[in-house]
C-alpha cells in the first residue's frame, strides 16, 4: 500500500475529529501492524503527516496530532521564508510596538504633497535630506559617516553585491572569514570572483591572516563581518579592529564591511571609521526596523563612491524614493532608536531563553545577538540533524551552508532566535535539546 494512501486516511480522521489535537499515535511499529504495512511505510506516514503540519514528535514521548492542522513543511535552507511551524533559518527580529511606530510615522509621508515628492525616481545618491537621515542613523562609536559619502541600493544584498563588484573584476581574489554569510558565496559566483578562507578566532576575523594570504597571491578585497559575524556571533575588539585597519592601509588592499547587525551594538566603532579610503560599509533598515524594508546603504568616499555608484546603476540596484522618505522620517523622530533600542532589549532575553534550554550542550554566541552556533554532540551530524528537526516542524541551517574552502566542516549548525515568537522559541529548542539527547538511530518509533 502506498504511504500517503495510509497518510490520507489518518489525515481524514483528524479533520473529521475522530483523531483530537494533543492525541498520541501510536508506536510505528504498532501503527504499521494495525494497517498491514510494512515498518518503513509506517516510518513514511509519519514522516509525510508531520509534512502537512497534521503530527507533531516529540523526543521520548511520540507523536501527536497538532493543535493546528494543516501548516506545511520546511523549505530549503536560506532560500525563502521558511513554511516550517517554527524558523530558525532566516532571522528578521520583530518587537510588538513595531508596527504601530512605524505606522505613526508614515503619517507624514502619506500626506498629498509629501507623497507626490516621496513617489519619484531617484538614483543611488538618493535626496539631501536621506542622506543626512542615513548618515545619522549610521553613527555608532563616536562616529558618523559624511551625509556625501552616503549611497542607496534596494536592499542590503545589493549594497554587497555593488561594493564586491566595485572592488573587484572576474577572478578576482576576496578575501573571507572562514565561514561567512552564504549570500556572499552566491554574489561572488556570480561575479566570477574567487573566495580566499580567512582563519578566524575569538574574536573574528584575524589581521595576520589577511596579510600572509595577501603576501601568498595579491587579494583585491577583503569581505568583513566586524560587530556581531553571522554565524558565529563575534565581535572584533577596538584593538582588533585597529590592527586589520593597519593592514588595509599597509597591504593596500580594500574592505567591504558588512554592519548589518551593528546597530545592536552602537558602542562599538566601525572599520570604516579607522581606514575610511580603503572601506565600503554596506548595512539595510531590514534588520533595525522591519523585514519589508529592503533599503541598502553603502558607505564610500571617493572616488570608491564613484565605482560604488557604476555598479549600483549598471545592476539596476537604485532605491525607490518612498522607502527613503519614510526612513529619514523614522530616524528625524526617534522611531529608529526606539526600536534598536527594543530589539536590543529582545536579542539578550531571546540569548537567555537559548541559555536555559540548551546550557548543557557546546553553544556559543554573543548575548546581544539573534545567533546561536551549536556544535552537535555526537553521534548527530549536522545533515542528519537538520533532516531530523524537519520532521518536528523546526527548520534550522547546517555549517556547511557557511563554510568556505575545502577544509572538513564540523557537526554544528545556526540558530536564530529573531523570527519565532519567544513562547514558539522556547518550544523549538525544547524539542531541539531532546532530539540532540537521542541517537539518530533511535528516532525510528519517535
Amino acid at each position: 500500500m502506498d504511504f500517503r494512501t495510509v497518510a490520507d486516511t489518518v489525515a481524514e480522521e483528524i479533520a473529521s475529529g475522530r483523531l483530537r489535537p494533543g492525541e498520541r499515535l501510536p508506536p510505528q511499529r504498532e501503527f504499521a501492524r494495525r494497517h498491514a504495512i510494512a515498518d518503513s511505510t509506517a516510518a513514511r506516514v509519519y514522516q509525510e503527516l508531520a509534512r502537512r503540519g497534521l503530527t507533531a514528535g516529540h523526543v521520548g514521548r511520540g507523536t501527536f496530532v497538532t493543535e493546528r492542522p494543516g501548516a506545511p513543511g520546511p523549505a530549503p535552507a536560506l532560500s525563502e521564508p521558511s513554511a516550517g511551524r517554527i524558523d530558525l533559518e532566516l532571522n528578521h527580529p520583530v518587537v510588538p510596538e513595531q508596527a504601530a511606530l512605524l505606522a505613526a510615522g508614515l503619517e507624514h509621508v502619506i500626506d498629498p504633497d509629501r507623497l507626490e515628492s516621496a513617489l519619484r525616481p531617484t538614483g543611488p545618491a538618493g535626496t539631501p535630506g536621506a542622506r543626512e537621515a542615513a548618515a545619522a542613523l549610521l553613527a555608532r562609536g563616536g562616529s558618523r559617516p559624511a551625509p556625501g559619502d552616503v549611497l542607496f541600493a534596494g536592499n542590503g544584498r545589493q549594497a554587497i553585491s555593488a561594493a564586491v563588484a566595485a572592488l573587484t573584476r572576474p577572478g578576482a581574489r576576496l578575501g573571507v572569514e572562514e565561514f561567512t554569510y552564504p549570500v556572499l558565496k552566491a554574489v561572488a559566483a556570480r561575479l566570477g570572483v574567487t573566495l580566499v578562507p580567512l582563519a578566524m578566532d575569538e574574536e573574528g576575523l584575524i589581521p595576520d591572516a589577511v596579510a600572509e594570504a595577501h603576501r601568498t597571491e595579491p587579494l583585491h578585497a577583503v569581505y568583513v563581518q566586524p560587530v556581531l559575524h553571522n554565524p558565529l556571533g563575534r565581535t572584533m575588539s577596538p584593538r582588533r579592529l585597529d590592527h586589520l585597519a593597519d593592514v588595509l592601509l599597509t597591504s593596500r588592499i580594500h574592505a567591504v564591511e558588512d554592519a548589518v547587525w551593528a546597530f545592536l551594538r552602537d558602542d562599538l566603532p566601525s572599520l570604516a571609521s579607522r581606514a575610511p579610503e580603503r572601506t565600503v560599509l554596506v548595512d539595510s533598515l531590514s534588520k533595525r526596523l522591519a523585514p519589508g524594508l529592503t533599503v541598502g546603504f553603502a558607505v564610500a568616499r571617493a572616488p570608491l563612491a564613484g565605482r560604488v555608484t557604476a555598479a549600483l546603476r549598471s545592476g539596476g540596484w537604485a532605491p525607490s524614493r518612498f522607502p527613503l522618505e519614510a526612513m529619514a522620517r523614522w530616524q528625524a523622530d526617534g522611531t529608529a532608536e526606539t526600536l534598536a533600542r527594543a530589539k536590543r532589549r529582545e536579542a539578550r532575553a531571546r540569548q537567555e531563553i537559548a541559555r536555559r534550554h540548551l546550557g548543557g550542550f557546546r553553544t556559543s554566541g554573543d548575548p546581544g545577538s539573534y545567533y546561536r552556533w551549536w556544535e552537535l554532540p555526537a553521534p548527530w551530524r549536522a545533515d542528519t540533524f537538520v533532516a531530523a528537526a524537519a520532521r518536528y516542524g523546526i527548520a534550522v541551517t547546517p555549517a556547511a551552508a557557511f563554510r568556505v574552502g575545502r577544509r572538513s566542516v564540523p557537526h554544528a549548525i545556526r540558530l536564530g532566535l529573531a523570527s519565532p515568537t519567544r513562547h514558539a522559541l522556547s518550544h523549538a529548542l525544547t524539542t531541539l535539546a531532546d532530539l540532540a539527547r537521542t541517537a539518530p538511530h533511535e528516532l525510528t518509533d519517535a
